[in-house]
């Protein structure tokens, strides 16, 4: 072999510069590709019950607003040929069993799923350095500090909103909800053996169906301030977000350590 292809053949040539898919990259996007680091955090049960989960709760979001303010009276057929309401009801109905399904499975995978499985069911209160760097997140949010910590499952400030909202808010309004079907399921059925001690608790059920129906409301909150913040995180913060929850993969925009 002459002695020039032996010379060739052992010269490194960087992918990242040779390959056309860099297109017109500079050389400083070039060093940008190169420093992009990633790290697997959600694995597909938990992507999977996220985006069944807002789903089933925009259902119940609609079909509980109706319930609360039904539609005015139609003329568009008899009474006995339209079952609006009841259909309403029943997609309500049948969204609320799917949630309790879909959230006993998610708790299911909290203790087999990888670390980040189990964020949204604590908030570790008990280590100082949390607390610094949930105090630094509310700065953030805030326009006060200029530059976001990285973080590979949830900061702390979202750590906290998701297990006061969508734990702790999850389980009351499926408490709640099956406390009112139990009613109509009627005396002595399991929805009724199981949860009717709470309307007693409460005292009557239009107490109840207020109390579920302000729930609702702080799950609206949460939907909004969820949404504004993961679409703001995803284009100011230093690693991906809500593409993460598609491909359970955060992206991290630089290699600095902090």
């Amino acid at each position: 072999m002459p002695e020039d292809t032996i010379h060739k053949t052992n010269v490194h040539v960087d992918p990242l510069v040779s390959s056309q898919l860099t297109g017109d990259a500079t050389k400083a996007d070039i060093e940008s590709i190169r420093r992009r680091t990633s790290v697997f955090v959600y694995e597909w049960p938990v992507r999977l019950w996220h985006w069944v989960n807002a789903a089933l709760i925009m259902i119940l979001i609609g079909s509980g607003w109706l319930i609360a303010t039904p539609l005015p009276t139609m003329n568009f057929a008899e009474a006995t040929h339209q079952f609006v309401m009841g259909y309403i009801r029943f997609a309500h109905f049948v969204a609320g069993q799917l949630l309790t399904v879909a959230f006993l499975g998610r708790i299911y995978w909290a203790f087999v799923g990888n670390h980040h499985a189990k964020q949204l069911f604590y908030v570790p209160v008990w280590r100082k350095a949390w607390w610094r760097e949930m105090f630094h997140e509310l700065k953030w949010y805030a326009f006060i500090a200029k530059t976001p910590k990285k973080y590979v499952g949830h900061n702390p400030l979202a750590q906290v909103a998701m297990f006061f909202f969508m734990t702790i808010g999850i389980t009351f309004m499926l408490l709640t909800g099956w406390a009112l079907y139990a009613e109509g399921a009627g005396q002595g059925s399991l929805p009724d053996l199981a949860m009717g001690w709470l309307i007693a608790l409460v005292g009557n059920t239009q107490i109840l169906h207020s109390i579920h129906h302000l729930g609702m409301w702080f799950i609206v909150i949460f939907m909004m301030i969820h949404i504004y913040a993961a679409i703001r995180e995803d284009i100011m913060s230093r690693q991906s977000m809500v593409s993460t929850m598609i491909s359970g993969t955060r992206t991290f925009k630089d290699d600095l350590p902090d």
